[in-house]
Order: structure tokens, then sequence, then C-alpha cells
């Protein structure tokens, strides 16, 4: 655990895990779900072991605990980020079949506490624990920085999570942003969205910011504006992960690809800006999740600036505000698992 984090957070103020005792934490995802075991030792966390699931081959949270723990006995705590609204300590997965009950959960697996946090109110509780090699500048801000923080990190869906500022730390909340409406820019995103309408109805920016997403906007850029789409590249995207493959291609220099990155930059640029504007979070934006650190380089960059700073009257706000790519995978996972710790 980093004992200087770059960020103050503010944890509540509960009994921290004794001394020898263990936290058990998990990252649920659409896609993937994240156990990792730890210990107080020391006054610190100490990782004891950790693995990575594909959630399909589960078909609860139950289940998936047991087969990390096995014979084991299991922790006195055990303290989730779970991609999904929460509300009074129950939670339906947006992306997943699951459903979690804190309450229930704890009488079912004998675990005395479980803690509930959605998936991004745990990734931003996860940036305290970060050391500074776990972020790359995307923009550094014009002064330094203060007031309120944002994250969005575009996964299987799109979170979107805020950080109050109270004058001396930062306090975590959960958003459904995600799921607000799409809003085109110009008469080519109006395009996109009544193709995406014609297959969902109401168009979310999770529909476009995600790795589903990135199918939609490579799907639309080749049935509708008829761009090449390579044959080795189409069979790729049907027998492997669509986005990963899409990805690929644009590492290969496969045209359709590259313009469906530099949508997918501008897109999660667009709506970036529009989450810094409605909690003006001059005290920094965060790109998270399993996408972005994936595929940044030096052009998306460009374009993501670009279309980040394009916000009329109010692009000086923007210039203050820092912006952060953050390059560790289990963000969400030490965010949980440092919310057991300290709770």
């Amino acid at each position: 655990m980093n004992s200087t984090p770059i960020l103050k957070i503010a944890f509540p103020e509960h009994l921290p895990l004794p001394e020898g005792e263990t936290v058990l934490a998990a990252d649920v995802g659409g896609t993937k779900t994240a156990l990792a075991l730890y210990e107080r030792r020391g006054g610190a966390m100490s990782l004891l072991r950790q693995n990575v699931y594909a959630s399909k081959n589960f078909s609860s949270l139950e289940d998936a605990v047991r087969h990390f723990t096995g014979e084991s006995a299991l922790p006195a705590r055990l303290s989730i980020a779970f991609a999904g609204p929460v509300q009074d300590r129950k939670a339906k997965a947006t992306n997943l079949g699951w459903s979690i009950d804190s309450d229930a959960l704890s009488r079912e697996l004998g675990i005395p506490q479980v803690f509930l946090l959605n998936d991004l109110e745990a990734g931003a509780y996860g940036l305290a624990a970060l050391t500074p090699q776990d972020f790359l500048t995307v923009y550094p801000g014009k002064t330094p920085a203060t007031g309120n923080a944002a994250i969005i990190a575009p996964g299987t869906g799109l979170g979107e999570g805020g950080l109050y500022w109270d004058g001396s730390a930062l306090h975590p909340f959960a958003t459904e942003g995600g799921h607000s409406a799409f809003a085109p820019v110009d008469a080519f995103d109006a395009e996109l969205m009544l193709f995406l309408q014609s297959q969902y109805g109401r168009v979310s920016w999770e529909r476009v910011v995600s790795g589903p997403g990135i199918l939609k906007i490579y799907t639309f850029l080749r049935d509708i504006k008829k761009r090449d789409a390579p044959d080795w590249l189409e069979e790729k995207i049907r027998t492997s992960d669509p986005a990963a493959a899409i990805s690929l291609g644009a590492q290969e220099g496969a045209d359709i690809c590259v313009e469906t990155l530099r949508l997918f930059a501008r897109y999660l640029a667009v709506e970036a800006s529009s989450l810094v504007l409605k909690l003006k979070a001059t005290g920094g934006l965060f790109i998270g999740g399993g996408i972005p650190p994936k595929i940044w380089n030096d052009d998306l960059q460009s374009v993501f600036l670009q279309q980040f700073f394009d916000v009329g009257r109010l692009r000086p706000l923007l210039e203050l505000t820092p912006v952060y790519l953050v390059l560790n995978p289990h963000t969400a996972l030490l965010g949980a698992a440092y919310y057991g710790f300290q709770a």
C-alpha cells in the first residue's frame, strides 16, 4: 500500500482492520471479476493472493468467492466494487446477470462485515492507493489542482464518478452518468445516433464509449459509411474480442480501425468535458477503465484534447483541469480493499 498517496481521499470514520486480520476485495465487472485477499501487516495492507475470473463462468459472486477461498477460512470483511447502481446495500449489475444483497451475502458466507460500493466510487477510493507511476499525464492543467475531481472509465460499460472537495480532502461518490443520453455534436454524430436508435431506441453514452461501443462505431463505418473492412479483420472480430481485434487492426494500419478509435477518443472527450463542467472538476479528470490504457497513443491523445477543450465560453475552466490516464488495471479492486481496510 502506498503510504504517501498523491490524492488525499476522505474515508469513513470506522474502526480500521485489526493487525493480522484479512479483508477480501472484489471488483465485479460485466466481463471480469477480480478477487484479492489482503492482510493488515505492520499497519499496512499486504497482498496475500489474487485472481481474475470470467464473470460468465459463475452464477453469482458467492460462487466466485467460494471458488477463490476454497477450503480456507473466510475473512471478517468483504469489500465489493460492483458495476451497477448501489441502493440500500443492494445492487443489480447493468451488464451482468448478477444481483447482490450485502446482508444476505454476509449471512450466506458467514462474513460479519460486507461493504458494497459502485465500481467507480471504488475506483475513486483506489486513486489514493496509486503512485505517480500509475498515471500518464494527458494534460497538466494551468494551476495547482484544487477543487472537485471526476473519474470516467470505459470498459464493458461506461462508468462515471465524482470526488467532492471539502477544502482539505476528496470525498468519492457514485453516479450513473454513463447512462445519460448521447448528444450528437454534428451531422455525422446524428447519423450514428440514428443508426444506434434503430437497434436500441434510446441511445446512452455507454452505447458509444465502451468496448461494445467500439464495435458499434466500427459497424456503422462499415455498413452505413461503406468503409472498407479487410477479410482478415472481419474473421478476427468474429473469433475474438471485437474491441481488441479493432485495436489490433488500428496497429496494423487498417483505416476503418484507425477511424473507429479516433471517433471513440472524440466521444470520450465530449462526455469527459461535460462531466468536468457538471461537477466543476478543476481538481482533475481521471480516465480509467480497461480500454483506454490499452489503446492510448499520441494520435488518440491529440484527438481527445482537441475535442475536450471545445466547450465554447467555458474553455478557460477546462484549461485549469489536469487530465490523467490511470494505468493501473486494478484501481477499483485496490479501492475496494482500501475501503474495507479503513472502514
